[in-house]
Order: C-alpha cells, then sequence, then structure tokens
C-alpha cells in the first residue's frame, strides 16, 4: 500500500514561519491559554486542533518561562536554568502529538517539570476516546483505519490502544461501582444475568418515582450463583439503597436470586417472576403440536383481574398436562404465586407491560451484548467487568422513562412509600 505525503509549498512554509514568529513575539496573548491548560487541560482541547502544534510549542515555552523566567544568552543565573530542549508527546482529545519541549533544571535538585506540558501529558481524552470508538464496533487492529488524518501521529498502535482502553474501561468499572443511590427513590429493580464468552455478569437496572432507568450496578457470577447474587445486592445497600422500605424485584426464576433477596432486604418484598422466562420453560418441555394451545392458555390467566383466577386457571392446565407431560406441569407449578404479584397489589394494568417481565434489563443487554461484540478473548473477569460496564454507562444514555410512567404513583403508595402530595399535605397539617 502507498503511503500519502503531504507535500508543503514554499508559500506554506513561510507562512508556517511567520506565524510562529508571530506566536513568539507576542505571547503575551496566549498566557491566558497557558493558565487554562495548566488548570484544566480537556477544556482546550478544541482549541489546540485549530492552532497546531507549532503553537503548541510555544504554548510549553511560555509556561517553561513563568518557572524560570525569560531565556537568556551568555551565563546562566537564578535557581532555575534552561536546559535546551527534548522530544515530547503531549494528548490531545483523540491522539497524541510529538512536540518539542524546553527542559529545565534546578541548580541542585535536578530536572524541574513544566505546568502545561504536565497538564496535557496526563490528559485522559485519549482513553475516553478510544474506549468510545471501542464501544462503536471499532476494534484494536482497525483504529488507525478510523482516523487517517492522524496517520503520523503517536499512540495509534494495536498496542497503544489496547493500554489506553484498558485504563479508561477501569475508570469507567469505577465510576459504576461508585455510585450511591441515597438521593434516588427507586421503586422496581430488575435483576438478570448475561454470557460473555465463559463469564457471566450479573446487572441490575432500577425504576425511580418518575420512571426513568438507571443502571443500579454489576457483579461477576450467574443468577443461580448465590454468592455472586447476594454479593451484588449488598453492593446496592452499602451505595443508598434502605432495606427497611419496600422495592417490586422482578426477576426470572432462580432460587439463588430469590434467597439472596430475603437474605439482603427482607422476606417482606414483592416479586415478580418474570413471565416470558416462566412460558419458556414450560414450552421447552412440550412437543411442538402443544405449544401453541399451551401459550395461549397462559397468556389468558395472566390477564385476569384477580391473582386467585389466574392461579385457579394455570393449575387446571397443570393437571391437564401432568398426564403426559408431567416435566412442563412441575415447571408451570414452580414458583406460581409469584407469577401474579402485580394482580396481587391490584398494579394498574399500565404498568404491566413493564413489570411483568424483565423485557426492561434485556433490552439493554442487547445494546451491551452489541457494543462488546467484537471482543474475540474474554481473558478473565476484571476484563469482563470493565467492558460491561463501559457498555452499560454507554446505552444508559439512551433509557427512557417505562410506559406507563404517569401511573407510578400508585405503585409508590402500594409499596408504602410517602408521595411528594403526602409530603406537601403533611408539611401543611404541621404549619397548620
Amino acid at each position: 500500500m502507498k503511503k500519502e505525503y503531504q507535500i508543503l509549498t514554499k508559500a506554506e512554509r513561510e507562512s508556517a514561519s511567520v506565524i510562529q514568529q508571530f506566536c513568539q513575539t507576542n505571547g503575551q496573548i496566549l498566557l491566558p491559554i497557558v493558565e487554562l491548560i495548566e488548570s484544566a487541560s480537556q477544556v482546550v482541547n478544541s482549541v489546540i486542533h485549530e492552532i497546531g502544534r507549532q503553537t503548541i510549542e510555544v504554548l510549553l515555552v511560555l509556561s517553561a518561562e513563568q518557572v524560570a523566567g525569560p531565556r537568556t544568552q551568555g551565563k546562566a543565573s537564578g535557581e532555575v536554568r534552561w536546559h535546551g530542549t527534548q522530544n515530547g508527546r503531549v494528548a490531545l482529545s483523540d491522539r497524541k502529538v510529538e512536540v518539542k519541549r524546553p527542559r529545565l533544571r534546578h541548580k541542585t535538585e535536578g530536572e524541574v517539570k513544566i505546568p502545561a506540558y504536565e497538564a496535557l501529558r496526563n490528559d485522559t481524552g485519549v482513553g475516553q476516546q478510544m474506549l468510545n470508538a471501542m464501544m462503536c464496533g471499532v476494534s484494536t487492529r482497525d483504529y488507525a483505519e478510523v482516523v487517517p488524518k492522524m496517520a503520523a501521529t503517536v499512540g495509534i498502535s494495536k498496542s497503544a490502544v489496547s493500554r489506553q482502553v484498558i485504563e479508561a474501561s477501569a475508570e469507567k468499572l469505577k465510576q459504576l461501582q461508585d455510585r450511591r443511590w441515597d438521593d434516588v427513590e427507586i421503586l422496581i429493580i430488575y435483576i438478570d444475568g448475561q454470557r460473555f464468552g465463559p463469564h457471566h455478569i450479573l446487572s441490575a437496572v432500577g425504576v425511580d418515582i418518575e420512571g426513568k432507568k438507571h443502571i443500579l450496578g454489576i457483579e461477576s457470577g450467574a443468577t443461580e450463583n448465590a454468592a455472586a447474587v447476594k454479593r451484588l445486592l449488598v453492593h446496592l445497600r452499602d451505595h443508598g439503597l434502605p432495606t427497611d422500605r419496600k422495592y417490586l424485584f422482578v426477576i426470572d426464576g432462580s432460587k439463588a436470586l430469590r434467597a439472596a433477596i430475603d437474605e439482603v432486604f427482607g422476606t417482606e418484598q414483592p416479586v415478580q417472576r418474570c413471565r416470558n422466562h416462566k412460558m419458556q420453560n414450560v414450552l421447552d418441555e412440550l412437543p411442538d403440536d402443544q405449544k401453541s394451545q399451551t401459550r395461549n392458555l397462559m397468556r389468558a390467566a395472566w390477564k385476569t383481574n384477580t391473582a386467585e383466577e389466574g392461579e385457579k386457571r394455570l393449575e387446571q392446565l397443570a393437571r391437564f398436562l401432568e398426564h403426559d407431560y408431567e416435566s412442563a406441569a412441575r415447571s408451570l407449578r414452580e414458583g406460581l404465586p409469584e407469577m401474579f404479584t402485580l394482580q396481587r397489589l391490584q398494579i394498574p394494568n399500565s404498568l404491566h407491560p413493564c413489570l411483568a417481565t424483565t423485557n426492561i434489563i434485556e433490552s439493554p443487554q442487547g445494546g451491551v451484548q452489541s457494543r462488546t461484540g467484537n471482543v474475540t478473548r474474554w481473558r478473565d473477569a476484571d476484563m469482563t467487568q470493565r467492558w460491561v460496564a463501559s457498555a452499560w454507562l454507554v446505552t444508559e444514555r439512551n433509557f427512557r422513562r417505562i410506559i406507563g410512567y404517569r401511573d407510578l404513583w400508585s405503585l409508590t403508595v402500594i409499596l408504602g412509600r410517602e408521595t411528594k402530595l403526602q409530603k406537601t399535605v403533611s408539611k401543611s397539617e404541621r404549619v397548620a
């Protein structure tokens, strides 16, 4: 493959020389930018892109002058002295650039750092940009292909990208793990597992009183892993979800998950079993000619107005199935009361589409899966957690309110939470 070269004309070289000389002569104009870089380097990324590498070098000289004073000809003086130049690299928002940087040395204490250079060199924007590219499906091998204008810059190699992504994704995992929920009124908690190669990740998504969804946390392990489930729930408790109030938990049929909820949040917590999981488990035990009728009867039972009527219909179906398909009947009866928690709590029908299944968490899990689809080898649980946390945070940007969120006030009352209206009335009564 032929390499592309950019040939500078004589006029362009002369223009660059004029710009450089102007910047050096009128350096005071750029001093505010120097101060801005030293305090918040990421803020000036857009400026840096425009003024180019030569101006970066001028900025570094100005920053050095603030430490050592202007460069003087002849005998060196002062505690901090100029000591020539050295090749260096600064980080822009999406790449690194090679620059010539001045060197400063203290008369007795050795090398002296230049504030602007240190601020630019330690900028984390590169890692974040690379991680975002990975989440969009760009592999480390192909990263250079999506930044052709930067081919002459540094930091684009596969190893460099991998290194930056590891650092950035570790920061994303920490960001997710450090979230607190003290000031968010969570009403509903969805928990489900997902597989990545040989590893499983448990995820929890919460819905607040306004119907907004939040990724609450992740944990390495499957829903059948009692220790992993308990670690996830303990993490939620320790990060601001009180155990002295009720939530509506929406889960699959895992016994370990149900037991962990009882242990960490108490046995009084209402739990709705995912109806889609239940139906699939039952249909898997039946031949094809029995599936359609069974599916219709189960859906009809779930549409009943009372839990008693719904359970009665499914029990009748189980008695019919057990003559020839005992395993299907056993699967249908398992956890039967928790299939009708919504009816038992008299939750409005407008909320049933979102509360009767784990679709609310499974749908964004599809986004997580697509954003990690280019990973061909999941090395360990730590790598898996880093990637999944990063993908969840990207997916969360597209979260919308749940269907029927305007009726969540009723669930608030059912769960024994104090609504905003009740708080206003109580406050008025105290004033009176």
